[in-house]
């Protein structure tokens, strides 16, 4: 069996984590000048799993064996599950503005916290639970503040009438995808190592959206280089350095916890989004996000919530 990792690697992984995963509605947003939603998706993760395959039979070929088929199946219902989450959230950001789609997404630790004591036997702590709540409400602030500018709210008959409701619907559907993925990616991460298990995911969401992409007719060809890169951009960062780290403290952690930091993308986002598009964040925004900042921190303070429960299988 090997040594799990300490808890300080494990939340600074994390860390790194929601560093990557907070360019993902950047270079969504530069590459929607150029190419179709379900067309970024599709090369994400595309792309991604074009590294890992190769990589997996190259290193250990045996590893697809840890494989038994009722993990086998679960591993493809994430797949597509992570499918569902991408082709929605990417979508949402056509839109709503990056805050909203982030903040929307992000609700799916939420979900988690309320699920997994039901499908994992993963009890949810008074502290992690304090941490979810606090972190939660900073998500309400943000999205208020995106309803409510400096002229006041707007009436239910104006937001309706817009398109930004579309985009939060979007958004919310890839939040209820994503806690699917990371229920069951805890569940098959118990028993099978990180390589195997993220290349059959990716793969199987690879696939669901090339499906989606040739059913709505959209080419995958034709399109500027620069619309290339952020393609790359976004399969090395968010998906194989972010979610790759996920799924690796997934062998270690409980479900809602990592599921947690998911959170920590909507700060990171709207500091890109002031930096990069000058959409400047307002006093709600800040609170929200320091909200946030402090229901990560309460929750990983919590030892109960750190307690390593993988096993062997947790590594790479």
């Amino acid at each position: 069996m090997r040594k799990p990792p300490s808890n300080t690697l494990l939340l600074g992984s994390l860390l790194v984590a929601i560093v990557a995963a907070s360019t993902a509605s950047i270079f969504i947003r530069f590459a929607q000048a150029d190419a179709p939603s379900l067309v970024i998706a599709t090369f994400r993760l595309a792309i991604a799993s074009s590294v890992l395959w190769p990589w997996m039979l190259f290193r250990s070929p045996t590893q697809l064996r840890t494989f038994k088929p009722p993990t086998l199946t679960l591993s493809l219902v994430s797949g597509a599950l992570l499918a569902v989450h991408f082709g929605t959230w990417i979508s949402s950001l056509a839109y709503t503005s990056i805050a909203s789609s982030a903040v929307l997404v992000a609700m799916a630790p939420l979900f988690v916290g309320l699920l997994a004591p039901l499908t994992l036997r993963e009890p949810l702590t008074r502290t992690l639970a304090a941490g979810l709540a606090l972190a939660f409400f900073g998500t309400i602030l943000i999205a208020w503040s995106d309803l409510c500018g400096g002229a006041g709210c707007l009436p239910a008959r104006a937001m309706l009438g817009g398109e930004a409701w579309k985009g939060d619907l979007l958004a919310l559907m890839g939040a209820v995808s994503g806690a699917g993925y990371m229920i069951l990616g805890r569940r098959v991460r118990l028993t099978v190592t990180l390589l195997p298990y993220i290349s059959v995911t990716y793969g199987t969401a690879a696939l669901g959206l090339l499906g989606a992409t040739l059913w709505a007719g959209l080419p995958l060809t034709g399109y500027p280089p620069v619309a290339y890169l952020w393609f790359a951009l976004l399969a090395i960062f968010p998906q194989l350095i972010a979610h790759s780290t996920y799924n690796w403290a997934l062998g270690y952690l409980p479900a809602a916890l990592v599921a947690l930091s998911f959170l920590g993308e909507p700060v990171g986002a709207t500091a890109l989004g002031y930096a990069i598009f000058g959409e400047i964040p307002s006093l709600l925004k800040l609170l929200g996000a320091g909200l946030i900042l402090a229901g990560i921190f309460i929750a990983t303070r919590d030892p109960g919530a750190t307690t390593r429960t993988g096993t062997a299988y947790g590594g790479a």
